[in-house]
């Protein structure tokens, strides 16, 4: 993750130049902070105010990454999980931010299923996300997602000794699968933490699906690496849950966007989740690979035994047709005159 070795992810954010791969590089610094204390036998933790865990880990990896972005970008401000942020009428103007969750998916760390991630998200001043880093320290091997938008689509990284070593020769575009919702057999990921009546109505419409239940960003990257149609968020979140991971979604050719239900005001059915929003909850939402519509197939006439169907007729045949019209026009008009 040396942003010398490459042109890919080097863009800039107004008047301030930005390389993907050094916000990579902070990703995995915080992730190699996460794993040392998810393999020490115990560690500090506690419940916050809303009632989600803390660790330790949480607080060493938002110190990483924030200390790294105020470093490297100094005019760009910050929004995080694990920090004190700006009141929205403070927030409001800016014209680009970073969106960061140093831990996302710290019931699965707790829980020691390896099923979290590290979010840093960069949005716009519309809200949009316009790039994105999510790193994933407990796979095996442990891989690095990228994305900015206008670059192409985003890459995937394996970060093991082999992979690692390998640099940029071990770099994989990926996209999402193309598909009709009416298909069967569709592959829908699920949060493992956080279901929902609504999400098993949601899932219900589907012919025969595929369940698959996964923590963290891990369910957007499922969807925009094409191992997974389609995943409904139809519970609450926040922005830094999800920006990151919305970058490389849209940048690989999904979309994530808004579904009525959930607390947060102003959502806006069918259209893209937002952020710095004066709420920073997300609405319901849902993620999509790329979706077809199937026309559906026209029906041929049955005719019966000893009948010739009426489009087989040499009337049929547009050219003729307009042969014929052409000389009833010419032979009226030579009456008319005599």
């Amino acid at each position: 993750m040396n942003s010398d070795n490459t042109t890919f992810g080097k863009f800039s954010a107004g008047s301030t130049a930005i390389a993907i791969d050094d916000v990579a590089a902070l990703a995995k610094a915080a992730g190699d902070k996460i794993m040392e204390i998810y393999e020490s036998p115990e560690f500090e933790q506690k419940i916050k105010a809303d009632g989600s865990p803390l660790t330790v880990a949480d607080l060493e990896a938002n110190k990483i990454i924030c200390d790294g972005l105020r470093k490297l970008y100094p005019a760009i401000p910050i929004i995080s999980e694990e920090a004190k942020n700006a009141s929205y009428e403070d927030r409001k103007d800016w014209e680009h931010f970073w969106c960061v969750d140093p831990l996302d998916g710290t019931k699965e760390f707790l829980k020691r299923n390896g099923e979290f991630t590290v979010n840093i998200g960069l949005c716009d001043g519309q809200g949009k996300p316009v790039a994105g880093v999510v790193y994933c320290p407990a796979l095996n091997p442990p891989l690095m997602y990228k994305a900015v938008k206008g670059d192409g689509p985003p890459v995937k990284e394996e970060c093991d000794a082999v992979g690692g070593a390998a640099g940029y020769d071990s770099f994989k575009t990926i996209q999402p699968k193309v598909f009709s919702e009416s298909d069967s057999g569709l592959t829908i990921v699920a949060s493992s933490s956080h279901n929902s009546p609504e999400t098993e109505a949601f899932v219900g419409k589907y012919k025969t699906p595929t369940r698959v239940s996964k923590g963290s960003s891990l369910k957007l990257l499922m969807v925009a690496e094409g191992s997974a149609h389609v995943y409904p968020r139809l519970a609450p979140t926040m922005e830094w849950d999800t920006c990151a991971a919305q970058a490389i979604v849209e940048c690989a050719g999904g979309k994530v966007v808004q579904y009525a239900g959930g607390d947060s005001p102003g959502c806006e059915p069918g259209q893209p989740v937002r952020y710095n929003k004066p709420n920073l909850l997300n609405p319901f939402f849902v993620v999509y690979g790329k979706v077809v519509i199937k026309k559906a197939p026209t029906k041929k006439k049955s005719v019966a035994f000893g009948e010739e169907e009426a489009s087989s007729g040499p009337l049929s045949n547009p050219a003729v047709l307009g042969a014929v019209v052409v000389g009833v026009l010419a032979v009226a008009a030579y009456f008319a005159t005599v």
